[in-house]
């Protein structure tokens, strides 16, 4: 099962916030990161966090002690990364383009740079190779192989952006890779250890050619390890089989996974609109488009504490006792809606709903649409003081106004 938002010592009244607030639990992520530990330490991988995920500084601390370094996407994130994982954490940085000035502060702060195309390494190579310290240089590759259904999610697209394809490492000759130290993919989202043993099979099969000029691959993101069922001895028996036949180091940066199942949303129901021509609605503090968007870009349904989803059927006969409800949010967008599910008693304002699994792209991609209030970010620890919170930051109207002009 996975962990619910059940802890004996939760005071909502004392909450010194108001909803919506997420709220993190510090335990949920060590248990997280053990796993990631023991899979560094069987696999002999890296392990980086990718800040893109989850970028919440306030819980860093439960992190930065198991992890080789962090994977940034930005100058931002790069700098984050900076300020909160301390000496002996690598900083490894990759995007689509740099600008100029981009690189000259990245070189400053990365220990490693991932290049999406030959020219843009062929851009910055002066920059890189002047800094003055020792960086890193990465090559993406694209396979032109992802099982990602999506197409939103998927890299590997033939409209895809991400990465160097064969036929261009091939076009640029013997010397393609000169002063390239490692390669990079990134072709999975939310899957598992066996849709990352038929990905290497056909990286191998198109750039093994490659692999004696370079000293790491990326193995990129979108690995599951910590979800329930993730099939762990096979994904480092994968990478214990790669080094050992290729002599190159391993890194992931799987920056869902340090996080799933560690985080909730708590809101409260604003509103309940019968609706006489169908299912009644429920409108609560939050919002699916603003504060977990992928709820709508994905889609899915996320679970609601006490409730169940009503996905399979949703013109099912309502069960004897249960009482089914569209839960939407209060923003102007016709489609944000949350879901729909069966609740086993009727939904009264003023009631507080808790969503769960919302740490991971929830307060990194979260927005103000419609001026709406931002949820408050609060962290608890039921390992240790059975669920008592901290509350790290509260959002005002200055919030809103600050990132305007």
């Amino acid at each position: 099962m996975n962990p619910v938002f059940n802890y004996p010592n939760f005071d909502y009244a004392a909450l010194e916030t108001r909803t919506p607030y997420y709220i993190i639990d510090r335990a949920l992520i060590r248990r997280n990161m053990r796993i990631l530990k023991e899979v560094q330490d069987d696999a002999g991988c890296r392990i980086l966090l990718a800040l893109k995920a989850f970028s919440t500084w306030g819980v860093f601390d439960e992190i930065a002690p198991y992890v080789a370094g962090v994977a940034a996407s930005s100058l931002n994130e790069a700098r984050l990364a900076q300020d909160y994982f301390g000496e002996g954490k690598e900083i490894h940085v990759y995007s689509p383009a740099y600008s100029m000035e981009e690189m000259k502060s990245l070189t400053r702060i990365a220990d490693h740079i991932v290049f999406n195309s030959l020219e843009q390494w062929h851009t910055f190579r002066d920059v890189v190779e002047g800094a003055g310290r020792k960086i890193e240089v990465g090559l993406r590759i694209n396979p032109e192989y992802s099982e990602v259904g999506l197409e939103i999610y998927n890299p590997c697209t033939t409209r895809s952006r991400f990465g160097v394809r064969l036929e261009g490492l091939l076009d640029a000759g013997e010397n393609a890779l000169d002063g390239i130290d490692g390669l990079h993919f990134h072709t999975m989202c939310q899957q598992g250890s066996d849709v990352l043993q038929r990905t290497v099979g056909v990286v191998c099969e198109r750039f093994e050619r490659y692999f004696p000029q370079v000293k790491w691959i990326n193995f990129g993101g979108g690995h599951h390890i910590t979800r329930m069922g993730y099939d762990v001895r096979r994904l480092c028996r994968i990478v214990r089989d790669f080094r050992e036949k290729y002599g190159l180091d391993v890194i992931m940066e799987p920056g869902e996974t340090h996080v799933i199942h560690t985080g909730f949303l708590v809101s409260t129901v604003l509103d309940v609109i019968e609706n006489p021509n169908g299912v009644d609605v429920v409108i609560l503090d939050t919002s699916a488009a603003a504060h977990m968007p992928d709820v709508l870009e994905m889609p899915y349904t996320p679970e609601i504490l006490g409730a169940r989803r009503n996905v399979e059927d949703c013109d099912a006969p309502l069960e004897e006792g249960m009482f089914k409800y569209i839960i939407g949010s209060k923003t102007c967008l016709s489609g944000d809606i949350i879901g729909e599910y069966l609740f086993p008693r009727p939904l009264k304002v003023g009631d507080r709903l808790t969503l769960e699994d919302m740490s991971q792209y929830t307060t990194c991609k979260n927005t103000m649409f419609n001026g709406i209030q931002l949820p408050s970010i609060v962290s608890c620890d039921s390992e240790i003081d059975g669920g008592r919170f901290r509350v790290h930051r509260q959002f005002d109207y200055n919030d809103f106004r600050n990132r305007l002009s």
